[in-house]
Protein backbone atom coordinates (compact mmCIF):
# COMPACT_ATOMS: atom_id res chain seq x y z
CA UNK A 1 0.00 0.00 0.00
CA UNK A 2 2.85 2.51 0.62
CA UNK A 3 4.54 1.90 -2.26
CA UNK A 4 1.39 2.64 -4.25
CA UNK A 5 0.79 5.83 -2.60
CA UNK A 6 4.37 6.57 -2.99
CA UNK A 7 3.72 6.06 -6.88
CA UNK A 8 0.75 8.11 -6.89
CA UNK A 9 2.18 10.93 -4.78
CA UNK A 10 4.93 11.22 -7.50
CA UNK A 11 2.92 10.68 -10.54
CA UNK A 12 0.60 13.73 -9.61
CA UNK A 13 4.03 15.67 -8.94
CA UNK A 14 5.04 15.33 -12.05
CA UNK A 15 1.16 15.99 -13.89
CA UNK A 16 0.75 18.92 -11.35
CA UNK A 17 3.55 21.49 -13.63
CA UNK A 18 2.84 20.13 -16.72
CA UNK A 19 -1.01 20.79 -16.09
CA UNK A 20 -0.65 24.39 -15.47
CA UNK A 21 1.81 24.62 -17.70
CA UNK A 22 -0.93 23.66 -20.20
CA UNK A 23 -3.52 26.15 -18.66
CA UNK A 24 -0.70 29.01 -18.81
CA UNK A 25 -0.55 28.07 -22.21
CA UNK A 26 -4.18 28.39 -23.13
CA UNK A 27 -4.04 31.46 -21.13
CA UNK A 28 -1.20 32.95 -23.49
CA UNK A 29 -3.08 32.33 -26.51
CA UNK A 30 -6.17 33.94 -25.38
CA UNK A 31 -4.03 37.23 -24.52
CA UNK A 32 -2.15 37.42 -27.47
CA UNK A 33 -5.05 37.38 -29.64
CA UNK A 34 -6.88 39.84 -27.46
CA UNK A 35 -6.47 43.80 -28.55
CA UNK A 36 -4.36 45.94 -26.71
CA UNK A 37 -6.07 47.74 -23.75
CA UNK A 38 -8.69 44.46 -23.51
CA UNK A 39 -10.34 44.27 -20.28
CA UNK A 40 -10.02 40.48 -18.83
CA UNK A 41 -11.16 39.22 -16.13
CA UNK A 42 -10.53 35.22 -14.55
CA UNK A 43 -14.20 34.56 -15.85
CA UNK A 44 -12.53 34.93 -19.55
CA UNK A 45 -10.01 31.95 -18.91
CA UNK A 46 -12.68 29.36 -17.01
CA UNK A 47 -11.81 26.70 -19.88
CA UNK A 48 -8.09 26.69 -19.93
CA UNK A 49 -7.87 24.98 -16.64
CA UNK A 50 -8.38 24.60 -12.61
CA UNK A 51 -9.25 28.07 -10.58
CA UNK A 52 -5.91 27.12 -9.18
CA UNK A 53 -4.06 27.09 -11.85
CA UNK A 54 -5.95 30.38 -13.96
CA UNK A 55 -4.77 32.10 -10.91
CA UNK A 56 -1.41 31.10 -11.23
CA UNK A 57 -1.60 31.83 -14.65
CA UNK A 58 -2.49 35.44 -14.14
CA UNK A 59 0.20 35.72 -12.21
CA UNK A 60 2.95 34.38 -14.24
CA UNK A 61 1.51 36.69 -17.22
CA UNK A 62 1.93 40.13 -15.07
CA UNK A 63 5.19 39.16 -14.19
CA UNK A 64 6.22 38.71 -17.78
CA UNK A 65 4.65 41.86 -19.23
CA UNK A 66 1.55 40.45 -21.42
CA UNK A 67 -0.79 41.66 -18.94
CA UNK A 68 -1.36 44.45 -16.40
CA UNK A 69 -3.14 44.52 -13.37
CA UNK A 70 -6.20 47.01 -12.80
CA UNK A 71 -7.68 45.80 -9.38
CA UNK A 72 -8.13 42.59 -7.86
CA UNK A 73 -9.55 40.20 -10.02
CA UNK A 74 -9.31 42.69 -13.19
CA UNK A 75 -6.55 42.55 -16.02
CA UNK A 76 -6.09 44.84 -18.54
CA UNK A 77 -3.64 43.97 -21.88
CA UNK A 78 -1.24 46.79 -22.18
CA UNK A 79 -1.56 49.89 -24.03
CA UNK A 80 1.15 52.14 -24.72
CA UNK A 81 0.56 55.79 -25.85
CA UNK A 82 0.96 55.93 -30.09
CA UNK A 83 3.03 59.42 -29.82
CA UNK A 84 4.95 59.13 -26.61
CA UNK A 85 4.77 55.40 -25.63
CA UNK A 86 3.70 56.04 -22.21
CA UNK A 87 1.34 53.23 -20.75
CA UNK A 88 -2.14 54.20 -20.53
CA UNK A 89 -4.71 52.36 -18.26
CA UNK A 90 -8.25 51.99 -19.45
CA UNK A 91 -11.16 54.16 -18.48
CA UNK A 92 -13.08 53.97 -15.69
CA UNK A 93 -16.28 53.59 -17.64
CA UNK A 94 -15.05 50.70 -19.55
CA UNK A 95 -13.87 48.72 -16.40
CA UNK A 96 -17.32 49.27 -15.09
CA UNK A 97 -18.50 48.28 -17.77
CA UNK A 98 -16.87 45.43 -18.04
CA UNK A 99 -17.89 44.28 -14.11
CA UNK A 100 -21.37 45.20 -15.19
CA UNK A 101 -20.97 42.95 -17.81
CA UNK A 102 -19.84 40.11 -15.97
CA UNK A 103 -22.87 40.54 -13.31
CA UNK A 104 -25.46 40.57 -15.85
CA UNK A 105 -26.26 44.32 -14.43
CA UNK A 106 -26.76 47.82 -15.76
CA UNK A 107 -25.11 51.17 -14.72
CA UNK A 108 -25.58 54.26 -14.28
CA UNK A 109 -22.64 57.55 -13.76
CA UNK A 110 -23.68 59.61 -10.80
CA UNK A 111 -23.10 62.50 -8.92
CA UNK A 112 -19.50 64.51 -9.98
CA UNK A 113 -18.80 61.76 -12.68
CA UNK A 114 -21.83 62.22 -14.21
CA UNK A 115 -21.06 66.29 -14.74
CA UNK A 116 -17.39 65.40 -15.70
CA UNK A 117 -18.65 63.05 -18.55
CA UNK A 118 -21.33 65.55 -19.81
CA UNK A 119 -18.37 68.11 -20.22
CA UNK A 120 -20.04 70.24 -17.14
CA UNK A 121 -17.02 69.93 -14.82
CA UNK A 122 -13.31 68.98 -15.17
CA UNK A 123 -13.63 67.68 -11.53
CA UNK A 124 -12.95 64.09 -11.55
CA UNK A 125 -13.73 62.65 -8.07
CA UNK A 126 -11.69 59.94 -5.87
CA UNK A 127 -14.31 57.50 -5.31
CA UNK A 128 -16.33 56.88 -8.98
CA UNK A 129 -20.16 56.60 -8.08
CA UNK A 130 -22.52 54.33 -10.48
CA UNK A 131 -26.35 53.27 -9.72
CA UNK A 132 -26.70 49.50 -10.88
CA UNK A 133 -29.40 47.46 -10.96
CA UNK A 134 -27.40 44.70 -9.46
CA UNK A 135 -25.10 44.25 -6.32
CA UNK A 136 -24.15 46.84 -4.40
CA UNK A 137 -19.75 46.67 -4.14
CA UNK A 138 -17.08 48.69 -4.68
CA UNK A 139 -13.38 48.00 -6.13
CA UNK A 140 -10.43 49.86 -5.32
CA UNK A 141 -7.41 50.57 -7.51
CA UNK A 142 -4.71 52.35 -7.29
CA UNK A 143 -3.89 55.22 -4.18
CA UNK A 144 -7.05 55.60 -2.41
CA UNK A 145 -9.40 55.40 -4.92
CA UNK A 146 -12.63 53.35 -6.08
CA UNK A 147 -15.28 52.09 -8.20
CA UNK A 148 -18.48 52.30 -6.31
CA UNK A 149 -21.58 50.23 -7.47
CA UNK A 150 -24.88 51.36 -5.17
CA UNK A 151 -28.03 49.30 -5.71
CA UNK A 152 -30.90 50.89 -6.94
CA UNK A 153 -34.84 50.18 -6.85
CA UNK A 154 -36.00 52.50 -8.88
CA UNK A 155 -36.31 50.72 -12.43
CA UNK A 156 -37.68 53.78 -14.09
CA UNK A 157 -33.52 54.94 -14.12
CA UNK A 158 -32.82 51.91 -16.23
CA UNK A 159 -35.40 52.52 -18.70
CA UNK A 160 -33.92 55.43 -21.07
CA UNK A 161 -33.66 55.04 -24.40
CA UNK A 162 -30.66 57.08 -24.62
CA UNK A 163 -27.86 57.08 -22.79
CA UNK A 164 -26.73 60.51 -22.64
CA UNK A 165 -30.67 61.76 -22.18
CA UNK A 166 -29.76 59.36 -18.70
CA UNK A 167 -26.60 61.23 -18.30
CA UNK A 168 -28.05 64.47 -18.26
CA UNK A 169 -31.01 64.15 -16.07
CA UNK A 170 -28.48 62.46 -13.65
CA UNK A 171 -26.03 65.20 -14.08
CA UNK A 172 -29.09 67.89 -13.54
CA UNK A 173 -30.31 66.11 -10.17
CA UNK A 174 -26.75 66.39 -8.97
CA UNK A 175 -26.48 70.12 -9.46
CA UNK A 176 -30.44 70.41 -8.12
CA UNK A 177 -33.53 72.52 -9.06
CA UNK A 178 -32.26 75.33 -7.09
CA UNK A 179 -28.63 75.47 -7.78
CA UNK A 180 -28.35 74.94 -11.63
CA UNK A 181 -27.73 77.66 -13.50
CA UNK A 182 -29.14 79.17 -17.12
CA UNK A 183 -25.56 78.42 -18.54
CA UNK A 184 -25.53 75.08 -17.47
CA UNK A 185 -29.15 74.30 -18.73
CA UNK A 186 -27.96 76.03 -22.14
CA UNK A 187 -24.97 73.36 -22.43
CA UNK A 188 -27.40 70.30 -20.95
CA UNK A 189 -30.07 71.36 -23.80
CA UNK A 190 -27.87 72.21 -26.86
CA UNK A 191 -25.98 68.27 -26.06
CA UNK A 192 -29.50 67.03 -25.74
CA UNK A 193 -30.35 68.83 -29.70
CA UNK A 194 -26.79 67.65 -30.90
CA UNK A 195 -27.49 64.09 -29.18
CA UNK A 196 -30.55 62.61 -28.85
CA UNK A 197 -33.28 61.60 -31.27
CA UNK A 198 -36.71 63.28 -31.28
CA UNK A 199 -38.49 59.78 -30.71
CA UNK A 200 -35.83 59.36 -27.88
CA UNK A 201 -36.30 62.25 -26.02
CA UNK A 202 -40.66 61.79 -26.46
CA UNK A 203 -39.75 58.36 -24.74
CA UNK A 204 -37.21 59.50 -22.10
CA UNK A 205 -38.42 63.19 -20.97
CA UNK A 206 -41.68 61.37 -19.47
CA UNK A 207 -39.26 59.58 -16.84
CA UNK A 208 -37.72 62.73 -15.42
CA UNK A 209 -38.32 64.61 -12.45
CA UNK A 210 -41.02 67.35 -12.84
CA UNK A 211 -38.70 70.29 -12.26
CA UNK A 212 -36.26 68.90 -15.26
CA UNK A 213 -39.05 68.38 -17.52
CA UNK A 214 -40.19 71.55 -17.28
CA UNK A 215 -36.68 72.84 -17.67
CA UNK A 216 -36.05 70.71 -20.66
CA UNK A 217 -39.54 71.31 -22.41
CA UNK A 218 -39.37 75.19 -22.55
Amino acid sequence: MYYFHKNTVTLWQNIQPMAENSTFKAMEAIVERTENGKILIPDDFTLCGTPDSVRSGLTRLCKNGKLNRFAKGIYYIPLYDKWDGTPREPSLDAVAQRIADRDKARIIPTGIYALNRLGLSTQVPTNIVYITDGSARQVKFGAGKSIIFRHSNDLSNFAYQSKIMQLAIMAMREIGERSITEEQIAKIKNIIKDSVSEDDFNHDIVLTPIWIRKILQR
